[in-house]
């Protein structure tokens, strides 16, 4: 557990040493749910350490640094809402703004009013 956490942390300065993308980069926000899963479905997110894949049938797997990561998803008032486990710990629920930036899926947490992530669709 304790290596997990540490892992975490390093995920999360990795996650915010990568470059902010400019609010006027944004090329539009996925407001849908038929939208989002005709831009996921068959793909696989990247990131650095990440990768995902986020399913029509509701279900997250992939893996976060050396560890699994499983979860599931729904969609309620124009958000992502999802509920993840890595390595087997609860990272949370939480209902995200999903938005294409530069050509990459970009999720914002607490709908849109928290952090960012942005992934590649490979």
């Amino acid at each position: 557990m304790f290596a997990k956490r540490i892992m975490f942390t390093a995920l999360a300065a990795i996650a915010l040493a990568l470059p902010a993308m400019p609010a006027w980069a944004q090329t539009g926000v996925v407001n849908s749910q038929s939208d989002f899963i005709k831009l996921v479905n068959g793909k696989t997110l990247t990131r650095p350490l990440v990768r995902l894949e986020v399913r029509p049938d509701g279900s997250i797997t992939g893996k976060g640094a050396a560890w699994d990561v499983t979860g599931t998803w729904n969609w309620q008032g124009g958000y992502f809402c999802r509920d993840l486990f890595w390595g087997g710990d609860p990272l949370g629920y939480n209902c995200q703004q999903v938005s294409m930036v530069d050509g990459r899926i970009q999720f914002t947490s607490d709908e849109g009013r928290g952090d960012s992530a942005a992934f590649r669709l490979n």
